[in-house]
C-alpha cells in the first residue's frame, strides 16, 4: 500500500506541475514539436508508446553539451550513466544503470543490464558503448526491462542511438570547438545524392584535448631505489612517467548508403571506424590501509617476519626464487633492504603519504594509455510485401580491439598496475516481419534474431612489487538464437491492449589460464617447509598438488584445463493495457519480465578445482503511466510509476584482490518518473524531470553479506543498490529571442541535482557519491543564414564528485575517478 500511495501520488503532481519535462523543442507553430520514435520496431510518435522513453532529439542534445552517451545521464531521471569502470583504464567504457538495474565492469564474462543499440545493432561490449555522437539523429531511452523486443541483457532498459539518414538534396553541417585543456573537436556531415533514390552521407568526428589530472614527481623520491615497470608482464608499457590523466585523442568515421525506389524497396549500408588513443582514465588514490599486501610489504623492506604486518602473506614471501621467473618477474631483493648497511637500496613503505592534496594530482608514473578500435558495417533491407505488411532485415558485423595500461596505486611503487587486452568480434542477424491488420485496429511485429560472439580478454595485474603478478588470459564464445513477437490490438478507440513475448536459447563456452607469474603460493609453502615443496626449483607435481593447482604440468595455472561450457533459455512476456480519455490523453499499465545471461568468475587470484560460475539475472516490473499533450500542445506531461522484483543479482564482490561474482542477492525496486516540457510562451521552453527510485536488498546469501565495518556499509539485506541515487531532479529552462531579420540569440541552462549514491557493491564510505548540483549553461547566436557561435560552460561551479573507484582493501588502497572541472568551450557551426 506504501508504493500504492506515493505511485498514486506522483501522478496527482505530475498533473499539476506546470514544469517537468521530456527534453523537446518547439514546433515552428511556437507549440511542442513531435519526436518519432522506433521503440517498438516501428516508427510512432513517442507519446503514442506505452513505455517509459525519454527521447533526445540531434539539436537538444547539441545545445545541452551533450556528446557522448554518459553526457545523457543528468537529463534523463532514474538513469545513472558513467564514462568507465573501476581499473578499466578508459572513458569510452560505459558503466550503465536503469531504475537500479545495470551492471559496473568491462570484463568479458559480465554482460551489460541495459542494452546499447546502434540504428538497431546490439554493442555487446561496455568497452566502445560511450559512444561519442557526431551524427545521432536522436536517441531513445527505454526504462525498464526490454526483453520482448530488444532482448536479452536489457533487463535494466535500453538505450537506442540513430544516426542520421542520407538526405536527398546535398547538405554540409560541421562545427568545430575549442575549450579548456587544449579541447580541439571538429566534426561534419555531409549528404550526397547520387542518383534518383540513390543517396550517400559521410561523417566525421575529432577530439583532442589534455588531461585534467596532473602526474606530479614524489618529493624526495629520487633518494630511494625502485622497480622499473618493465620488469613486471603488462600489455604493454606506453607513456610512462610524468604527464596528464584523463586526456582525449579520438577520431571517428562513418558512411552511410541508402537506396529508395520509392516504391516498395529500400536498403540501407552503413560502416563506421572509431580509433581512440588516449590517456588513461584520470586516478586519484583516496586512501591506503595498512592490512594484507601493503603490511606484508611493508614489514618486507624492514626485515620484519613476525609482527603485526596486516594479516597478509608473510613478508618472507618476497625471498627466494623460483626456477625460471626470477630474473624476469620475481623481486627478491625488496625483503629487508630498508635495514641492511646498503642505504642506496633503500625503498619507499605504501602508507597515506601519497594521498595528495589537490584531487587533479597524481604521484603516479607508470602506465597511462588507452587505446581502442572498433569498428563495423550493417545492412537493413525493407521489402514491403504489401500496403499494411513489411519484411525488414538488419545483418551487421562488429570488431573491438583494445588495449589499455594504467598505475592506479597513485604512487612512484609498482603497487597496482593493471593493464588489459580485448579481441571481441561479433555477428548479428535480425528479421522482422511488421504489419497492420483489421483496418489498423492491429498492428504486430514478428522477429528472429541469431548472435554469435567470440574473444579473448587478457589481465595483467601487479600487486606489492611483484609479490602477486596475475596473468590472466581468458577466452569467451557466445551463441544465442531468440524468437519474438508483439502484438498491440484497439479493440475501440479509446481502448487497446499488447501481449508480447521472447523465446532466447543461448550456448557459452569459457576457457580460464589465469596464473600468477610470481608464484607466490609455492614461496609461501617452501618457506613454512611444506616437504613437497622444499624445493620450488623447479615446481614438482608433489607441490604443485599440495599447493591444490588443479593442472598437471601447470604448476601457475589457477583455472582448471578445459572448456567450460553453459546453456541458458528464458521467456520473456509483456502484457498491457491503454486507454485513451482524450484525443491527446494515454494512459497505461503494463507487466513485464527481464532477463540478463550468466558466465564465470574469470579473476581468480587461488587456485580452484572447478571453474566458478553464476546463473543469470531475472526482473518482474509492474509499470502504470500517462502521457499526455495539453493546452494546444503548450504543455506535455509524462510520469510513470513502477515496482520490479529483482532475482539472482550478480553482485561484484571483492574478495581478496580479486573481483568475484555471486548470485548473492534478491531486490524490491519501486520509484516513479515525471518528465514535462512547457512551452508558455513563443521562444520559451521548459524542459523538466524528476525521478525517484527505492532499490533495496530484500535477501542476501548469508555467505555473501559483508557486514558493516570500519570501511565499508556492508552488503546486508536492507541496504541500497549500488549506482542508484534515490532522487534526481532536471531543469533546462530555454530562451529564444529575435534580433532583426533571421538571427536570433539562444539562452539555455541546464540543472540537475542528484542525491547521494554508493559507487560499489559492499559501499565503502570512502567511494560514496556525495548528492550533486550540476549546472552548464550557453548562449548561442544563430545567424539564420548559414553559421552559429555558441560559447558555453560545463560544471558552472566546479562541482567533483567521485565517477567511479574500488576498494582495494587487500591491495592496499581506496582510488577512483573525479568528474571533470569546470569548463568552457566555443564552438562554430555551418550548414550548407
Amino acid at each position: 500500500m506504501k508504493f500504492a500511495s506515493v505511485s498514486v501520488a506522483a501522478m496527482a503532481v505530475a498533473i499539476a506541475m506546470p514544469a517537468y519535462a521530456q527534453d523537446q523543442a518547439a514546433a515552428p507553430s511556437g507549440g511542442i514539436a513531435e519526436i518519432v520514435v522506433t521503440a517498438q520496431k516501428r516508427a510512432e510518435n513517442v507519446q503514442d508508446v506505452p513505455i517509459a522513453i525519454s527521447a533526445f532529439s540531434a539539436d537538444s542534445l547539441q545545445e545541452r553539451a551533450v556528446s557522448s552517451v554518459a553526457s545523457l545521464s543528468n537529463i534523463s531521471p532514474n538513469v545513472t550513466l558513467d564514462a568507465g569502470t573501476p581499473f578499466s583504464g578508459s572513458s569510452a567504457v560505459l558503466s550503465a544503470y536503469i531504475r537500479g538495474i545495470g551492471a559496473n565492469d568491462f570484463a568479458f564474462n559480465i554482460d551489460p543490464g541495459v542494452g546499447v543499440y546502434l540504428d538497431g545493432v546490439y554493442l555487446a561490449r561496455s568497452v566502445g558503448a560511450n559512444q561519442d555522437l557526431p551524427d545521432v539523429e536522436r536517441i531513445e531511452v527505454l526504462k525498464g526491462p526490454q526483453g520482448t523486443l530488444f532482448g536479452r541483457n536489457t533487463i535494466g532498459g535500453a538505450i537506442s542511438i540513430v544516426t542520421h539518414d542520407p538526405g536527398d538534396e546535398f547538405r554540409f553541417k560541421g562545427d568545430v570547438t575549442t575549450g579548456r585543456f587544449g579541447l580541439i573537436q571538429t566534426r561534419g556531415t555531409v549528404d550526397l545524392p547520387l542518383s534518383d533514390g540513390l543517396a550517400a552521407s559521410v561523417s566525421f568526428a575529432t577530439k583532442n584535448r589534455d588531461g585534467y589530472v596532473k602526474r606530479i614527481p614524489f618529493p624526495g623520491a629520487s633518494n630511494f631505489d625502485s622497480t622499473p615497470i618493465t620488469n613486471y608482464k603488462a600489455a604493454g608499457y606506453n607513456n610512462i612517467g610524468y604527464g596528464s590523466e584523463g586526456g582525449d585523442d579520438t577520431w571517428n568515421l562513418r558512411g552511410k548508403l541508402r537506396y529508395d525506389n520509392k516504391a516498395n524497396f529500400r536498403v540501407s549500408l552503413s560502416g563506421d571506424y572509431m580509433k581512440v588513443d588516449q590517456s588513461q582514465l584520470a586516478n586519484r588514490l583516496i586512501g591506503t590501509t595498512p592490512a594484507v599486501f601493503a603490511g606484508t610489504y611493508n614489514c618486507a623492506i624492514q626485515g620484519i617476519v613476525v609482527g603485526d604486518c596486516g594479516g597478509g602473506p608473510p613478508s618472507f614471501a618476497y625471498l627466494g626464487g623460483i626456477g625460471g621467473l626470477t630474473s624476469i618477474f620475481d623481486n627478491p631483493t625488496v625483503f629487508g633492504v630498508n635495514v641492511d648497511a646498503d642505504p642506496n637500496n633503500d625503498r619507499l613503505p605504501y602508507d597515506n603519504r601519497f594521498v595528495t592534496k589537490d584531487i587533479d594530482t597524481s604521484y603516479a608514473n607508470g602506465n597511462n594509455y588507452s587505446k581502442l578500435t572498433s569498428y563495423g558495417g550493417s545492412g537493413t533491407i525493407e521489402f514491403d510485401l504489401s500496403d499494411t505488411m513489411m519484411l525488414k532485415s538488419i545483418t551487421a558485423y562488429r570488431e573491438l580491439h583494445w588495449n589499455v595500461g594504467m598505475d592506479i596505486d597513485g604512487s612512484p611503487l609498482n603497487f597496482l598496475h593493471t593493464s588489459f587486452t580485448m579481441n571481441q568480434y561479433q555477428f548479428s542477424q535480425e528479421l522482422q516481419l511488421n504489419g497492420s491488420a483489421l483496418d489498423k485496429t492491429l498492428n504486430y511485429v514478428l522477429g528472429a534474431y541469431f548472435f554469435k560472439e567470440a574473444g579473448d580478454l587478457h589481465d595483467y595485474v601487479t600487486f606489492a612489487e611483484g609479490l602477486l603478478q596475475v596473468d590472466g588470459p581468458n577466452d569467451l564464445s557466445t551463441k544465442n538464437y531468440a524468437f519474438f513477437g508483439q502484438v498491440d490490438y484497439k479493440p475501440t478507440e479509446q481502448f487497446g491492449i499488447t501481449f508480447g513475448g521472447r523465446y532466447t536459447k543461448e550456448n557459452k563456452e569459457f576457457e580460464g589460464f589465469q596464473s600468477d607469474a610470481n608464484g607466490l603460493t609455492y614461496k609461501i609453502l617452501n618457506q613454512v617447509g611444506v616437504p613437497p615443496c622444499a624445493s620450488i626449483n623447479p615446481i614438482s607435481e608433489a607441490c604443485r598438488v599440495a599447493a591444490g593447482f588443479p593442472n598437471p604440468g601447470q604448476p601457475l595455472r589457477y583455472y582448471i584445463a578445459g572448456t567450460q561450457k553453459k546453456v541458458f533459455s528464458n521467456f520473456s512476456p509483456k502484457i498491457g493495457v491503454q486507454y485513451h480519455p482524450a484525443d491527446d490523453v494515454m494512459l497505461y499499465a503494463s507487466w513485464s519480465k527481464g532477463y540478463k545471461t550468466g558466465g564465470w568468475t574469470t579473476r581468480l587470484s587461488n587456485p580452484l578445482p572447478t571453474a566458478p560460475d553464476f546463473d543469470e539475472e531475472k526482473a518482474t516490473t509492474w509499470e502504470a503511466g500517462i502521457k499526455s499533450t495539453l493546452l494546444d500542445r503548450r504543455l506535455q506531461i509524462n510520469a510513470a510509476a513502477f515496482t520490479t522484483d529483482y532475482k539472482g543479482i550478480q553482485l561484484n564482490f571483492q574478495q581478496g584482490v580479486s573481483p568475484t561474482i555471486q548470485n548473492a542477492g534478491d531486490a524490491k525496486i519501486k520509484g516513479f518518473e515525471v518528465e514535462v516540457v512547457a512551452a508558455p510562451t513563443d521562444g520559451f521552453l521548459i524542459n523538466a524531470s524528476v525521478g525517484y527510485t527505492d532499490a533495496y536488498y530484500t535477501s542476501v546469501l548469508a555467505g555473501a553479506q559483508v557486514a558493516p565495518n570500519p570501511f565499508q556499509a556492508g552488503v546486508i539485506p536492507g541496504a541500497d543498490l549500488p549506482k542508484t541515487p534515490k532522487w534526481k531532479f532536471n531543469i533546462s529552462p530555454r530562451y529564444e529571442v529575435g534580433l532583426g531579420g533571421d538571427s536570433k540569440l539562444v539562452i539555455l541552462a541546464d540543472y540537475t541535482h542528484s542525491s547521494s549514491l554508493w559507487n560499489d557493491t559492499e559501499r565503502a564510505y570512502l567511494l560514496q557519491r556525495a548528492p550533486t548540483d550540476i549546472v552548464n549553461g550557453s548562449i548561442a547566436y544563430k545567424s539564420g543564414k548559414n553559421w552559429d557561435l555558441t560559447v558555453g560552460m560545463t560544471n558552472i561551479t566546479d562541482e567533483r564528485y567521485l565517477v567511479t573507484g574500488q576498494a582495494q582493501i587487500a591491495g592496499g588502497q581506496f582510488y577512483g575517478t573525479f568528474s571533470r572541472p569546470r569548463e568552457w568551450y566555443a564552438r562554430l557551426g555551418v550548414e550548407f
